[in-house]
């Protein structure tokens, strides 16, 4: 596979332009905007998006970019209680679904160009996480039809809607966003990079790869359960990390007990911002075993934390290298065919 899939400039703006505009993206947790007003604001690929709770509680979605001359109108990553945002350049107001609402010395403007609104922008919400497509409402297709039937009942058997965010870790890395995504489409890197014991590397090799759709899903046995791969009543969710990756760029880790969800945001073709979310299940702290839980939770998520460390550090070998007249092309394992299937599904999509 060639190199160039990470740092060709023109394929990075057909990937923005025809990819990440028209596919559902990760914008955040439900319980980051629970009250009317409350918003939060979505920044990648070169857009802005601000999505805001309304007073029936649903939420709406817009471009943050102002119709008059095309700065944010909001400036804040997120907020509280607003009632209408101002542009902060000449001070036109916009209510919280977008539509334009006041016009300093509106006299002056034809009344055909104040008719308006910043574009909408399609949301949704699943798993308790907002999801924004840039094509719009009119245009985006279906949520549920692009996680697809498998992930919705497999993925969603984790019942994420009852689990809460605990932290998110973010870090800028000076790589291409599907650099990081193949990390997690394979696991052949476990051994070297994460020091893994070989009782690990030898139940790695019984994982299973499906491809359903544009998606995937990836099962790894635990060591501990291996003997249990032979049952008929083998349950993946308790006996393996289950890893969901919804295209183009979100993915799920899913260990019975908590979750943790990666999303590299493409911010240029060699830059990302990389998001690691750590959700957990609700529960009363002064319960004694929720308690316990959330211990046991917390020192798994610790030394998980130490494992993202260690992703980000070869990402560091690989901006190195990026350039490099000696890496133009990869050889991949046959059991690396994710990898090879999602930079095809990239390639064709990005052609259209």
């Amino acid at each position: 596979m060639s190199a160039e899939v990470y740092r060709d400039a023109a394929r990075f703006e057909r990937e923005r332009r025809s990819v990440l505009v028209s596919h559902w993206l990760l914008a955040g947790r439900v319980e980051q905007v629970p009250g009317v007003g409350d918003w939060i604001t979505y920044e990648g690929h070169g857009e802005s998006v601000v999505i805001t709770r309304q007073p029936d509680e649903s939420l709406a979605a817009f471009h943050n970019v102002c119709a008059h001359r095309g700065p944010a109108i909001v400036g804040e990553l997120s907020g509280c209680g607003a009632r209408r945002f101002t542009c902060p350049y000449h001070g036109w107001v916009y209510d919280t679904t977008g539509r334009l609402v006041g016009v300093p010395e509106r006299e002056d403007f034809d009344p055909a160009h104040l008719d308006t609104r910043a574009p909408s922008v399609a949301v949704d919400v699943w798993g308790g996480w907002i999801w924004i497509n840039m094509l719009g409402p009119e245009k985006a297709p279906p949520l549920s039809s692009s996680i697809g039937s498998e992930i919705l009942a497999d993925l969603g058997a984790f019942r994420m809607e009852d689990m809460v965010l605990h932290e998110v870790l973010e870090f800028d890395v000076p790589v291409n966003y599907k650099a990081i995504v193949d990390g997690f489409n394979e696991i052949y890197h476990v051994t070297e990079l994460h020091h893994v014991p070989p009782e690990f590397t030898k139940s790695a090799r019984e994982a299973t790869f499906h491809i359903v759709g544009d998606n995937y899903m990836c099962f790894v046995p635990k060591p501990e359960h291996v003997a249990e791969l032979a049952s008929p009543d083998y349950d993946h969710h308790r006996y393996a990390i289950c890893h969901y990756l919804v295209f183009p760029n979100t993915v799920f880790n899913c260990n019975p007990e908590h979750i943790q969800v990666f999303q590299p945001v493409p911010i240029d073709v060699d830059r990302t911002r990389f998001l690691c979310w750590e959700i957990v299940y609700r529960g009363d702290h002064d319960d004694p075993e929720y308690a316990r839980y959330f211990r046991r939770t917390m020192a798994h998520w610790e030394g998980l934390k130490h494992v993202v460390g260690e992703d980000i550090s070869i990402y560091a070998q690989m901006a190195r290298t990026k350039r490099s007249s000696a890496f133009t092309t990869q050889v991949l394992s046959s059991r690396e065919c994710k990898i090879a299937h999602y930079h095809e599904q990239m390639d064709r999509k990005s052609r259209v």
